[in-house]
């Protein structure tokens, strides 16, 4: 058993040593539903949210407590009330909300300090720090509707925070703030972490929800032909925003995706949305290739986009030098224009770092990702990672079910991003029958 083990764990553990690196020194903002508290799951986070914060991660951390108010005032026969989805905060809503976040500040903390031998926090030393870091003001009356002491952040308290992580402890906030008079509001969980992620200008934000993430066709049912869409860029991602309803539960599609769309355009590159139900999905999401949930990605026109007929000098001078030494199969300037729909581009300040073109085989439900090229100027800073998404994104939107490669000495960077070797006898027939037996290319597929 120690045998393999040995085998299985040294791959892993050096696949996630690139994220580790990443990752050391950014500011993740985490938010945490009440729900994933109510089902049980605080400690297992806290696990999670202690080792990532040992790897170097600097965490921001905000808790729900939806279901926690909704008992209290059910308790004192007091019935929750909401409107645009968000709660009407009487006097007594306002108890109660003070009474839930006491408890739950109390048992969060709690959770940090565990220590036992033989489990993920021995030895562990976890300091969780709170405070009025937020100023609120009232939501108002809006739509003839009055909602009390229901409030929104008005600002955020930047420089005590930061100086809060600079000590490495974990910032703990509660959905509340006060008013500059002392007056206390209820704050949504959601608006909160939202703006103090855009504040903190943090490198992500993180919802851990009662939803597994935004299906690939949110309107419709979910099931094995409708999975969950692992990466959407912000355009899609608002596009898709503008045809939802306006979310009026947290079950609603549109409810963390609004808050996602809101902070990437604000600044912060990824926000992410997972369930809490899945043991680990915050340490799958951070540092497995291509995570669990739905990460919303701030990726600039200017930057990753498709090609178009002027940029065809561009890539050939790009290709170029790895059609020399063999890496590329060459491709004639008069090819490439032909093809030029076919290929998406990373630039920066205009100038073509990287390259990669789809050419597609309906019929077999596959597609090639064929000229993949990223400029020894920026290997290593992503652009890669980049170009394979869109590409894979291409694929998914034109209903393919795969995508392969021909390689000859890149076959270990598509391995680890989920490629697997097969026969060449496996390409579609018109790929087959261009296969250049001498070259003895490489053929790797990857399921999408």
């Amino acid at each position: 058993m120690s045998t393999v083990f040995n085998f299985t764990f040294v791959p892993w553990f050096r696949s996630v040593a690139p994220y580790i690196h990443k990752f050391r020194n950014q500011t993740f903002v985490v938010g945490i539903t009440g729900e994933a508290i109510a089902a049980g799951k605080l400690t297992s986070i806290a696990q999670d949210l202690a080792m990532i914060q040992a790897m170097g991660v600097r965490i921001v951390l905000v808790h729900g407590f939806r279901p926690q108010v909704n008992e209290q005032l059910q308790a004192k026969g007091h019935a929750p009330q909401y409107s645009h989805g968000i709660r009407i905060t009487d006097s007594v809503a306002l108890d109660c909300a003070q009474e839930a976040a006491g408890q739950l500040r109390y048992e969060i903390e709690a959770a940090f300090s565990q220590g036992l031998p033989n489990t993920p926090m021995a030895g562990a030393t976890v300091r969780v720090l709170s405070g009025n870091f937020i100023t609120a003001r009232p939501v108002g009356i809006v739509d003839g509707v009055d909602f009390k002491h229901s409030g929104l952040v008005r600002k955020v308290d930047v420089n005590a925070i930061r100086q809060t992580l600079d000590m490495d402890a974990m910032v703990l906030l509660s959905p509340f703030g006060f008013s500059p008079t002392g007056e206390a509001f209820n704050l949504n969980m959601e608006e909160v972490a939202t703006s103090v992620a855009i504040e903190l200008k943090a490198d992500k934000l993180i919802f851990m929800t009662e939803v597994p993430g935004v299906y690939q066709n949110p309107l419709e049912p979910a099931g094995d032909d409708n999975p969950i869409d692992t990466e959407l860029p912000l355009a899609t991602a608002q596009a898709l925003l503008a045809q939802l309803p306006a979310p009026q539960q947290p079950t609603d599609t549109a409810f963390y995706l609004q808050h996602c769309v809101k902070a990437c355009k604000n600044g912060v590159e990824r926000s992410h949305i997972l369930p809490f139900a899945v043991d680990g999905a915050l340490l799958l999401e951070i540092y497995v290739h291509d995570g669990i949930g739905t990460m919303v990605i701030d990726e600039k026109l200017e930057e990753l986009r498709e090609a178009t007929p002027d940029d065809v000098a561009g890539i050939v001078q790009l290709i170029e030098p790895f059609e020399n030494d063999g890496t590329l199969v060459k491709r004639s300037r008069t090819e490439i224009e032909r093809d030029i729909t076919n290929y998406t581009l990373i630039e920066h300040d205009g100038v073509i770092f990287g390259c990669a073109a789809l050419y597609p085989y309906p019929k077999e439900k596959t597609a090639e990702m064929a000229a993949v090229t990223v400029s020894p100027k920026s290997q290593g800073t992503g652009d890669g990672e980049k170009l394979l998404k869109r590409i894979e994104q291409r694929a998914r939107n034109q209903g393919l079910e795969s995508l392969f490669v021909l390689t000859t000495r890149t076959m270990h960077w598509f391995i680890k991003r989920g490629f697997q070797p097969v026969d060449p006898s496996w390409l579609p027939e018109a790929r087959k029958a261009k296969y250049n037996w001498d070259r003895k290319s490489q053929v790797l597929v990857k399921k999408l």
